[in-house]
């Protein structure tokens, strides 16, 4: 569920019609809506409610300061993989026992950085890593929490650039080598043990692939206390799906997916961490855009809008799919025709519908992107020296710009030319 509804003839965020903000902004533009980010924040939190819990939204899938202030005083927790989403999670008042350091590529500089400003745990990916955040864990006279993030070898069935349990991905350490690492990290200065982390893959619409994991997690759990460690949480990673499209997608509920966590890991006495993301974020934003030509070619129509990929990667890198719709609400018996819906940048892949049934559109129509709000504006660049776009927040009946759009100047002020020339 969304609050993105059509109000007389034209679609809102909860109370504000989407045209209004493009009158104020421009476009195009993301827009996110607090009332769904809450909702979706308390699904989790009352799926994991039998359990001692900490639900962190992964910020990659949605970095915008204001988003992350929203959800941290609701008191979610924060999953970073760079210095940079450590430091937004900072700046948007989330304190450092709340916030999980995850990645493949932590460097010492970040590790300090998380270190000297509090943190609740690293997700250690390799033995390199661990040997680097001991050393500068002892440097700095710090003790490092950790939980070693284990590859279960579990296939996620989903798109292949963003499945990360498999042996062939670059993710954590083999499951089979976690009694030789985590007996060598009881023995690293600096380091002290605290559990176990997985994360298979994102956009998972089956709870299969969980559950395996997590059995596996369950199993080492009980062994790796037998060895002697003492392990009190579980990171169990996100992924699970959102419905992209209106019709044939139908993911798993989180209170499902807590009730399969409760019946799998529930009897260890353990703390649960989850990082959900694009479930939270995903269906809480759209991207709106506005339609520039209408194009006839020789075998198709083409409806160029003002956005392109570099605004919304996420069609042209993984082929996905997005709804469009107009922000105009059709009437009954409209006229409906298929079209290619593409932005302006000089690329064929900058492509996001073929042969789309959508009503017959012109210039100057406002077309909304559905589930744009994780992977959306944090994939975005300025390819074809294209600006940002605006996030725009809602409140109810109130909107707020909470990243504005640079101008032509401050992108090329960015550049320096050397002395010599």
């Amino acid at each position: 569920m969304d609050h993105f509804l059509y109000k007389n003839g034209h679609l809102h965020a909860e109370d504000v019609p989407l045209r209004d903000i493009a009158a104020s902004v421009g476009t195009p533009f993301y827009c996110y809506s607090s009332a769904t980010l809450k909702r979706h924040f308390a699904l989790f939190t009352e799926a994991l409610s039998p359990l001692p819990h900490l639900v962190c939204f992964a910020v990659k899938a949605n970095s915008n300061v204001a988003v992350l202030k929203l959800l941290g005083d609701l008191g979610a927790g924060m999953d970073v993989v760079s210095g940079g989403e450590y430091l937004r999670a900072k700046a948007a008042g989330v304190p450092g026992e709340r916030i999980v350091f995850s990645g493949v590529g932590k460097t010492r500089e970040e590790m300090g950085l998380a270190l000297g400003g509090g943190v609740r745990q690293f997700n250690v990916e390799s033995e390199p890593e661990l040997e680097a955040l001991s050393e500068v864990a002892t440097t700095m006279g710090i003790e490092a929490p950790i939980a070693l993030r284990l590859n279960p070898d579990v296939d996620a069935k989903t798109h292949d650039k963003i499945s990360t349990g498999r042996k062939e991905d670059k993710f954590g350490i083999p499951i089979a080598r976690a009694s030789e690492i985590y007996a060598r990290a009881a023995q690293l200065p600096g380091i002290r043990v605290v559990g176990i982390d997985m994360h298979i893959g994102s956009q998972l619409t089956d709870l299969a692939p969980f559950e395996a994991a997590y059995t596996k997690m369950a199993d080492l759990t009980r062994q790796l206390r037998a060895e002697g460690h003492f392990i009190e949480r579980l990171d169990l990673g996100g992924g699970l799906g959102i419905p992209y499209t209106r019709s044939n997608e139908a993911p798993p509920l989180p209170s499902d997916y807590g009730a399969m966590i409760h019946r799998v890991l529930g009897d260890l006495g353990c703390e649960i961490e989850i990082e959900p993301g694009r479930l939270i974020a995903g269906n809480a934003g759209l991207l709106v855009s506005q339609v520039i030509y209408r194009k006839a070619g020789d075998e198709r129509e083409f409806l160029i809008i003002d956005a392109a990929m570099n605004d919304l990667m996420r069609p042209a890198m993984y082929a996905a799919h997005h709804d469009i719709v107009p922000v105009s609400e059709p009437a009954p018996g409209d006229d409906i025709a298929p079209v290619d819906i593409v932005g302006p940048v000089c690329e064929s892949g900058d492509t996001f519908a073929r042969q789309r049934d959508m009503p017959l559109l012109v210039a100057g129509d406002l077309v909304a992107f559905r589930s744009a709000g994780a992977y959306g504006a944090v994939m975005a660049s300025e390819y074809n020296s294209r600006p940002l776009i605006p996030e725009v927040l809602v409140n109810e009946d109130q909107f707020a710009v909470i990243r504005p759009r640079p101008g032509f100047d401050e992108m090329i002020a960015r550049d320096r030319i050397p002395d010599w020339m």
